[in-house]
């Protein structure tokens, strides 16, 4: 029984709140790079279309076809995503994995509300959907940084 009330944590009234509210969903009209990055384990996939001014990002659009958890991740970074530099999506990726596999701290700022996936850290078969939206994020940073 304590498997089902674990799960029933997991899956918390903030978490399912988040994953209904994904922000910037609308596909940009001409963004500099789209990167898409799929979870080979839940077949979850995030799709973002960026673009970075004066090394930050100033627009962003995703497609999220993920599991609760997974667009829970994608709507807190979409929601601290607009002005947040490479560095930044670096950082957060980084301590998102720590604080999944590691029991790490929380994301620092702008990304500290990853914080609310702080109990998936026992479902391993969560982790790459939770980091989806950073992943995604990245590539599309390396094709912009490819492309400059």
């Amino acid at each position: 029984m304590s498997g089902d009330s674990d799960l029933i944590k997991l899956y918390s009234a903030r978490i399912l709140e988040l994953a209904a509210d994904l922000p910037h969903t609308d596909p940009l009209a001409q963004p500099q790079a789209t990167a898409k990055k799929r979870s080979p384990l839940c077949g979850s996939t995030v799709t973002v279309d960026l673009v970075v001014n004066d090394g930050k990002i100033s627009e962003y659009a995703q497609d999220v076809k993920a599991c609760a958890l997974g667009q829970a991740a994608a709507s807190v970074v979409g929601s601290a995503i607009i002005g947040a530099t490479p560095e930044q999506i670096e950082t957060a990726r980084a301590e998102l994995h720590a604080m999944l596999k590691d029991g790490g701290s929380a994301p620092s700022a702008p990304f500290q509300d990853l914080e609310v996936l702080t109990p998936a850290r026992d479902f391993k078969n969560r982790h790459a959907s939770i980091l989806l939206s950073l992943d995604a994020t990245l590539a599309a940073l390396d094709h912009i940084k490819q492309d400059a």
